[in-house]
């Protein structure tokens, strides 16, 4: 399959993660973090836009129905907090940012798809600080991609995928894209694209 993204055309690699697998992987991150924060009480998930908000509540819901616990949940856009603003479009599109109280004291896990660079984390971080002061901030991602640009690391990871810099790791959710699954892309050329998380 050829996708145009960016203006450019990415080229379907390799179906890494089926929706059975998404599935199973989140189930075992909502133990981990149970197990990690001995249970629910003070855990608040904050997803970020766009797909880690479709994550963390699908992790609402197992706790939910495992822990028959309903665990607060918001969501956090980080589009203003990022450090490439000045390189994107005139008119960044902003997300919502929507808070289930104050998170003050809570141990917050923020849910995103991909861990890339970093950088999205460090926004995250960033917006963190200015919505309160957590006890804990712990990272739920779905895929550790690599190429770590600064010195962050998810406390629950889904899959570590191997990348290169010419390939895409594209997660896909029923509620955005009509399907669940992880792909890998490559650009045609092989160049090295900018995307970063």
């Amino acid at each position: 399959m050829v996708k145009a993204q960016s203006g450019n055309v990415w080229t379907e690699k390799a179906t890494v993660m089926t929706e059975r697998d998404m599935e199973r992987v989140l189930r075992r991150i909502a133990v981990e973090i149970v197990e990690r924060n001995k249970g629910l009480d003070d855990v608040v998930l904050l997803g970020i836009q766009r797909r880690g908000v479709h994550l963390a509540a699908r992790l609402r819901e197992i706790f939910k129905a495992e822990e028959k616990v309903k665990v607060p949940a918001g969501e956090l856009d980080i589009t203003l907090y990022r450090d490439d603003i000045s390189t994107l479009a005139d008119q960044p599109v902003v997300h919502s940012t929507s808070l289930p109280g104050d998170i003050t004291g809570k141990r917050v896990v923020l849910v995103d798809d991909v861990l890339f660079t970093g950088r999205t984390i460090r926004a995250a971080l960033d917006a963190i600080t200015d919505l309160g002061r957590p006890e804990r901030v712990q990272l739920a991602v779905l895929v550790d991609r690599g190429h770590r640009e600064l010195p962050i690391a998810a406390d629950y990871v889904g899959k570590t995928i191997p990348t290169s810099r010419s390939e895409n790791v594209e997660v896909r959710v029923k509620e955005l894209d009509g399907t669940d699954g992880v792909v890998i892309c490559e650009r045609n050329g092989g160049a090295e694209h900018g995307v970063e998380a």
